[in-house]
């Protein structure tokens, strides 16, 4: 498009006092709809919530195709003023398509049945059964991959025995207790990773972990410090159970995983034994008490050692004037050849 174009375009926007907003010509009715409705309802419509788009979207039903245009409407206002396009997340678009909506709906529940299933005590399944088990909760919630491994600790919260994440955009996912049975497994798996983590913050190390995951033992969080928040939620795993926090797990590894579990391949990881803690503390060194000559049988032999070795110098002086001689008679046959 031409300078010319985009300038007649702009002419042509219209101005949204009340919010100081452009809002381009062919969006102003869709946008006016979604505005007067937040105003009405008590909602912001810039930036807007996902739960606001999709209440907007309920309570102003109509074809697939109006749909659309309005959520073009209104992702193009967002991202034309420095927002995320809120009609592009994952909450929008299972309102939507009740038959995407539907089917991550059932591959949740398969996930979530994947989660409560695996281990969380042993060493060192309990610690990758942890891991794995929130992995795949969150998996459930229909999250991306590349946004799991985004979160940091900081993005996860209880909220009246509700798990919410917040993704990097602003989303929000939520995995609400059962409305018949008040239970939320999902807060439990959470916990119990918080857990680790815990444990590594006042305990680095995979020596007492490994005794913590046989034989827990009560651990006091404090809230997270502004460094531990910064920390990726999840992380890998190496074969000896060490955790580097600084290094998130990538997308691949993430989807490799849920995959693996949702085939029934994942990995299996047997209980190792641990050593009782008792017994690992009791490898100490002894006490070596030296006798009253040690040291200057040490002086003396340094002395003798000494004089022994006083002569090399002259030693390799002369194997260095025999390798010269050497070298001048091979240089001597290779230029009468």
């Amino acid at each position: 498009m031409t300078s010319i174009g985009r300038d007649d375009i702009r002419r042509n926007d219209v101005h949204d006092a009340a919010l100081g907003l452009r809002i381009p010509s062919r969006y102003r009715h869709d946008w006016a709809l979604f505005a007067d409705w937040c105003a009405a309802a008590d909602h912001h419509p810039i930036p807007a919530a996902p739960d606001t788009l999709a209440l907007f979207l309920h309570e102003h039903p109509a074809a697939d195709a109006t749909q659309r245009r309005r959520l073009s409407a209104i992702n193009a206002v967002h991202t034309d003023h420095g927002y995320p396009a809120t009609g592009r997340t994952e909450t929008v678009r299972r309102h939507l398509d009740a038959t995407r909506a539907s089917r991550l709906d059932r591959l949740g529940r398969l996930l979530m049945q994947k989660a409560v299933e695996l281990p969380s005590a042993g060493w060192p399944s309990g610690l990758f059964g942890r891991r794995d088990a929130l992995l795949l909760v969150l998996a459930a919630t229909g999250m991306s991959f590349v946004d799991i491994t985004r979160l940091r600790r900081r993005d996860l919260r209880l909220d009246s025995g509700t798990l919410v994440a917040t993704i990097r955009t602003g989303e929000r996912f939520r995995l609400p207790p059962d409305p018949e049975t008040g239970d939320n497994p999902a807060v439990g798996i959470y916990r119990r990773w918080a857990e680790i983590q815990t444990f590594l913050d006042q305990y680095p190390g995979t020596h007492l972990l490994r005794h913590h995951l046989t034989d827990p033992i009560e651990i006091i969080a404090d809230p997270l410090d502004a460094e531990q928040g910064r920390q990726p939620l999840l992380c890998p795993i190496d074969r000896w159970g060490h955790l580097p926090h600084a290094h998130p797990m990538t997308p691949q590894s993430v989807s490799m995983l849920v995959r693996a579990h949702l085939s029934g391949r994942a990995p299996t990881r047997k209980v190792l034994p641990v050593p009782p803690q008792d017994e690992v503390d009791a490898r100490i060194e002894p006490d070596l008490v030296l006798d009253s000559g040690y040291y200057e049988r040490g002086i003396a032999a340094r002395r003798r050692d000494h004089e022994s070795l006083d002569n090399l110098t002259d030693v390799f002086d002369d194997i260095e004037a025999r390798t010269d001689a050497l070298l001048g008679d091979l240089i001597a046959v290779l230029e009468g050849c």
